[in-house]
């Protein structure tokens, strides 16, 4: 369904550490001044030096809609976070839409949450159910998915913010040029001897399906979106988990420990 979305209707690690006055995270029309290589992983700020103007006009234009009143999601220091791993390490690409407009709820990595949070969203208990039939593995009551993130599955959403209680707003304000141009250099890696790196696409719903033609030669596993509007309609026994491990096990690649810890990360 074209509405559909990880928000779940209705309802160099440089940036990380910054520590502006007050001991307040950089807001963002300071993160629109600083270098990129303090905003994303050293070998991402090589990738996305094409659009480096657009990033800086996407975050200076969160900085207008902060300073009208807006709440925006993720916070400044989330809001590039799925560009703090390093580009070279991702395998899996698992592509949302925007972030979740619930306040506390956006984390800069799609379909994950705030480990704290309770309930999870919908979307993503239908991802545990979809693991758990696959693989065996427990579904978890948190929605920490940083431990994926840290073995080199780029959670990427479309759009990488939004303003609080209003899904899809900061679409078509520039992000889909930054994150179109990020899935490009994901594709096109290659290895020491010339082969495409080992990477597999999971693209969950329309919208996602939609940058196939990004992909190139990129195995991808297609299906509905976990959504509860859809996940009855293709996303369940989908099997996406198993299936990517294979295709990477395939391509010479390291596979996935998909089994999240049973309590979350602490907060970085």
């Amino acid at each position: 369904m074209g509405s559909v979305h990880d928000s779940d209707f209705p309802a160099s690690d440089a940036l990380f550490e910054l520590e502006p006055p007050a001991g307040q995270a950089a807001g963002f029309s300071e993160l629109a001044r600083l270098p990129l290589d303090e905003l994303v992983a050293d070998d991402w700020a090589e990738a996305l030096a094409p659009v480096e103007g657009q990033l800086r006009d996407v975050l200076a234009y969160l900085g207008r809609e902060f300073s009208a009143g807006h709440n925006v999601l993720p916070a400044p220091s989330k809001v590039l976070r799925a560009f703090r791993q390093p580009l070279a390490d991702v395998r899996v690409l698992i592509l949302g839409q925007d972030p979740y407009p619930t306040p506390g709820h956006a984390v800069g990595l799609s379909f994950a949450v705030d480990g704290a949070t309770r309930p999870i969203p919908r979307s993503l208990a239908n991802i545990y159910k979809e693991l758990h039939a696959d693989l065996g593995l427990p579904a978890r009551i948190h929605g920490d998915l940083g431990p994926w993130s840290d073995q080199g599955v780029l959670l990427l959403n479309r759009v990488l913010s939004v303003r609080a209680g209003a899904a899809g707003s900061h679409r078509n304000k520039g992000w889909e040029a930054i994150t179109a141009a990020a899935i490009t250099a994901v594709a096109k890696r290659t290895t020491a001897g010339g082969a495409p790196a080992p990477l597999v696409a999971i693209l969950w719903g329309r919208h996602a399906e939609a940058v196939r033609p990004l992909l190139s030669s990129t195995p991808v596993i297609a299906s509905a979106h976990p959504s509860p509007l859809s996940a009855s309609r293709g996303f369940f026994g989908s099997r996406p988990f198993s299936r990517a491990n294979t295709l990477l096990r395939e391509q010479g690649g390291a596979t996935v420990e998909w089994e999240l810890p049973p309590l979350p990360e602490p907060a970085p």
